[in-house]
């Protein structure tokens, strides 16, 4: 069966006036990145011109007994190759591990809400974990305004400080810390008068455990900065169908992959 490629995929779509649908990728590279923490570069030309940062894109695995597809935040953009970040966590991320380049994998997307970074900010990525990738493509796509936007990177990690080199580039200052230093809300406090005192005012992008978002949250508010929370959840469909990965919020229950993945402070209840 001959492989059905991005460009076909784009083009039928563009035909019948939709998004392009599920498509076969080209997997131009794959490494270990960290110790249990893997990059993947597919070759989609739609999703690289597409995708804003905290969109996520759904990968397939190829065992047909694994039926749900897995979600990836966009990492970063180069030409028409997209990189994604992942750790193992199962036996879909176990089987992406496996892939080289010159493979293929069934893709989809990009899907979800973005960040808002229409507004000239000094944009705070706060992040822990495997939320860091999502942070690392907006803090590529925000390097690129000219219009006085600032990129401050907050990263907390458990041991390995994998996105260091990866945010470096993109980023006016970069903060990190481990485990075994503290957390991102101890980071927050040391740097929060630098926040507020680089010409523009701070707005957070954070991504990462819920309990570490809810206290960057509750960090925000206390201090009147806005912020937007990216929602990591397990996900069936990724666009609302399947009704996996709803959250409880003051005005109802929402979709985290339709609705979100990034809502706000105050959308979810978590000012406190």
């Amino acid at each position: 069966m001959p492989t059905i490629t991005t460009g076909t995929v784009e083009r039928q779509a563009a035909q019948a006036g939709r998004k392009p649908g599920r498509r076969t990728d080209e997997v131009i590279a794959a490494s270990l990145l960290s110790e249990g923490i893997y990059e993947l570069v597919i070759r989609d030309p739609y999703v690289a011109r597409t995708a804003q940062p905290a969109q996520f894109v759904n990968l397939y695995p190829a065992d047909a007994t694994m039926a749900l597809p897995r979600p990836f935040g966009v990492a970063k953009v180069e030409g028409d190759d997209v990189t994604l970040i992942y750790q193992i966590v199962g036996a879909g991320t176990a089987e992406f591990s496996l892939l080289q380049a010159g493979d293929v994998i069934d893709v989809l997307g990009p899907l979800g809400k973005p960040f808002d970074t229409t507004k000239p900010a000094n944009y705070v990525l706060v992040g822990g974990g495997l939320g860091v990738p999502p942070l690392l493509y907006a803090a590529q796509k925000l390097s690129k305004c000219n219009d006085g936007t600032q990129v401050t990177s907050v990263f907390g990690y458990r041991d390995a400080r994998f996105a260091e080199d990866l945010v470096a580039p993109f980023a006016d200052k970069t903060y990190s810390i481990v485990n075994a230093e503290g957390n991102v809300i101890d980071l927050l406090n040391d740097i929060e008068d630098e926040l507020r005192n680089v010409g523009q005012p701070p707005v957070i992008l954070s991504c990462g455990p819920t309990p570490m978002m809810k206290a960057v949250a509750a960090w925000a508010s206390k201090r009147n900065i806005p912020a937007q929370l990216s929602l990591e959840a397990r996900m069936g469909c990724g666009y609302g169908a399947c009704v996996a990965c709803v959250v409880d919020t003051p005005g109802g229950r929402l979709k985290v992959c339709k609705d979100g993945p990034v809502f706000t402070t105050e959308e979810l209840g978590w000012e406190a």
